[in-house]
């Protein structure tokens, strides 16, 4: 990091009071051929970035507002060491710019977001979800800043806000207005799940930040970098299914829909995956079925017990190699969101309430297995994991031997015994 540099004519506002108004900035060099200039105007100064080079001569910029009246916010209203980091800051934009890194005219966050979703869809996938929330969460708030003033600030007061606005629920393509779902403060797990949505669309405006920025288009990643996520609000009570209840819902689907249910509760895949196999992805010699793009972009492939084995064989069974596994009864393919309101109208006749997402059969493939002493790592290698953290977090409470057993096995023992002359009140009554 930069030295930052002492003036006794700048640092202080008492300092800079005693200057006389003049039309010529009082300059102090902070770097060769870079200079920070405070002018003094009736009401406060402004800071000015002046820099020198033999091929463009001299060129000036306006850095922000000096503190002569107002308190530095860091944004707007600059200390004088804050005005030299900023002076930096464009010197670095300049010179990308004089290479050819950096596109002459402003560069907004709508431009940053847009590049980045097209980035996806190219390299790693639709990113449907991404796309979603750029479009009805970061573009209409922060698309028109430019990014190298977007400030740390500007960033926090709109995830505070989105943390606080009403979840967006599914509406028709032509509705005039979204459906919403109100947010009741006081229901604590409302707000950790709002805090986690929002938690998601930050994660998504860094990305698309942070790409901009290694790629020479934003002087600085300082703005997004300071800003902490939501705490302690992704630790989300997984919702699985007994073998009962799953029973009870294949029977109230109707049969193409519980064909794709029965696959999703034999794979532990996602809608996504499930929609998308083929004959040729199912191997019966290995008992396996390959998922070839992931939510990560890798492939996998999954081990079928006997149970699924046979399943797959009858879905396979007079099909060519490159006919879809699961269809719809009318012989299109599954879309997304085809499934919402199938699931909905199988819980409300199985009788599971509150019903569940059709994710929720994903959650309870690997509930179960680990319930059932599955190792971990199998578990989190058959759902598409690099390694066992997500299993962990979601099921590792469940694992008969994750962490009671080792206690109970190896903490240290003191010869304790109870007294026998204490009885319990329920015992005694």
């Amino acid at each position: 990091m930069a030295r930052t540099l002492q003036d006794a004519k700048l640092d202080t506002r008492a300092a800079r009071l005693r200057l006389k108004k003049r039309r010529e900035p009082y300059w102090r060099s902070i770097s060769e051929g870079l200079a920070v200039g405070y002018r003094k105007g009736a009401k406060g100064g402004t800071w000015i970035a002046r820099h020198y080079s033999m091929e463009h001569g001299r060129r000036f910029h306006s850095i922000g507002t000096v503190d002569d009246v107002a308190d530095a916010d860091g944004a707007h209203v600059l200390s004088f060491t804050q005005a030299q980091e900023a002076a930096r800051k464009w010197f670095a934009h300049v010179a990308r710019r004089d290479r050819g890194e950096v596109r002459n005219g402003p560069y907004t966050v709508r431009e940053s977001v847009e590049e980045y979703l097209a980035w996806l869809q190219a390299h790693r996938k639709t990113g449907y979800d991404a796309r979603h929330r750029v479009r009805t969460h970061i573009v209409p708030h922060l698309g028109d800043i430019q990014c190298d003033r977007l400030t740390t600030a500007e960033i926090q007061r709109w995830l505070r806000d989105l943390a606080a606005s009403p979840a967006r629920l599914r509406s028709k393509k032509d509705a005039k207005k979204p459906n919403l779902r109100g947010l009741d403060k006081a229901d604590h797990e409302a707000i950790r799940r709002r805090r986690a949505s929002a938690n998601r669309t930050l994660t998504v405006l860094k990305a698309a930040l942070n790409r901009a920025w290694r790629e020479g288009k934003i002087p600085s990643d300082g703005a997004w970098r300071r800003v902490e996520p939501f705490e302690e609000v992704d630790a989300a009570r997984v919702r699985y299914l007994t073998v009962a209840e799953a029973k009870r819902l294949l029977n109230a689907c109707k049969p193409d829909f519980r064909r794709l249910s029965q696959a999703a509760l034999v794979t532990g895949a996602r809608y996504g995956e499930l929609t998308a196999f083929r004959t040729s992805d199912f191997n019966p010699d290995s008992g396996t079925i390959h998922v070839r793009t992931s939510k990560s972009g890798k492939g996998r492939h999954v081990v079928l017990n006997d149970e699924g084995l046979a399943l797959f064989m009858s879905l396979a069974a007079g099909k060519s190699r490159d006919s879809v596994l699961l269809m719809r009864a009318d012989g299109s393919p599954w879309k997304p969101a085809h499934q919402a309101r199938r699931m909905t109208e199988a819980c409300r006749r199985a009788n599971i309430d509150p019903p569940v997402s059709f994710h929720v059969l994903r959650h309870t493939w690997a509930s179960l297995a680990v319930m059932a002493g599955c190792p971990l790592m199998v578990v989190a290698r058959n759902l598409g994991h690099n390694d066992t953290r997500m299993v962990e977090k979601h099921y590792g409470h469940l694992a008969p031997s994750y962490v009671a057993d080792a206690i109970r096995a190896a903490a240290p023992k003191f010869g304790i015994k109870p007294e026998r002359n204490v009885v319990s009140i329920e015992a005694s009554a």
